[in-house]
């Protein structure tokens, strides 16, 4: 790529191509150009970026290239296109990031009913030695499996992909998921007359598969997050395993701690 010209000195980032010498994507180059602009003020809040043939133009490549960039930052939350009215930055925290503050299992249910689920399958299954592993439960146990995504309102990107496992004890939720608006353990709470006394959560960074890099529109085996959730009773037992996937530019995980009040004995009071 050539160095252009600058047209105006405070946008030094914009006025030139990004460095050929950097071992990324033409278009993640641009991205960065971009971000660093936006970032730096040069693009301020509410305006709006050159149009696609400026772009290209400016930083002598493809128009595939250019749109492959706007839509990163329209995933990165960082700007907005509408047909017609061109391409706007948005203040920091808009667009598709989502905030992940979950610290109760009340959070949970206010997550999962705020979070549509669009269930795309169910079937019965059992647990081969990679899955009970990850459950933790004994190899060929039955589970009901629940796959699909979630969306945040009229967002076109979805938030997570879920796969859920149902003990086949209370496979029953499977008549109810799709009309239910909350979390799935709710579901079995109610229809069962459980209690769910404990959520154990993980989360680790991983690989996104391929079918589902293509839905949340980013490159196959780039670096996702996964959320494990476990939910048992107060026996023990494991009456579901959550396992939900989250591009890692729109996630962000916020947990909130708090001192427990010391009591008369020097222990803690709740």
């Amino acid at each position: 790529m050539k160095r252009l010209a600058a047209t105006k000195k405070t946008t030094p980032a914009a006025a030139q191509a990004p460095a050929a010498t950097v071992r990324q994507p033409l278009y993640r180059q641009l991205v960065q150009a971009l971000k660093d602009d936006i970032l730096g003020g040069v693009f301020p809040v509410g305006t709006q970026l050159p149009t696609e043939e400026e772009l290209t133009a400016r930083f002598a490549v493809s128009r595939h290239t250019v749109r492959q960039a706007l839509r990163q930052l329209r995933d990165d939350g960082l700007v907005a296109s509408r047909q017609g009215a061109g391409t706007t930055v948005l203040p920091l925290g808009a667009g598709n990031s989502y905030v992940h503050e979950v610290a109760s299992i009340n959070d949970i249910i206010a997550f999962a009913t705020e979070i549509r689920y669009q269930v795309d399958a169910t079937d019965m299954i059992e647990t081969d030695a990679v899955l009970a592993q990850r459950i933790g439960c004994p190899v060929g146990h039955r589970w009901l499996r629940i796959q699909g995504y979630r969306y945040s309102g009229e967002q076109r990107l979805p938030v997570c992909w879920t796969e859920a496992y149902i003990d086949a004890d209370y496979a029953g939720v499977s008549r109810l998921i799709k009309r239910h608006p909350g979390p799935i353990f709710e579901l079995i709470e109610d229809l069962y007359g459980e209690r769910i006394a404990e959520v154990e959560q993980n989360i680790m960074g991983c690989t996104v598969p391929a079918a589902v890099a293509g839905k949340f529109e980013i490159e196959a085996n780039a670096t996702v997050f996964e959320v494990q959730r476990i939910y048992r009773l107060a026996s023990g037992k494991i009456v579901e395993a959550a396992f939900s996937l989250y591009p890692v530019a729109r996630f962000k995980s916020s947990l909130t701690l708090r001192r427990v009040k010391a009591g008369p004995a020097g222990g803690t009071a709740s």
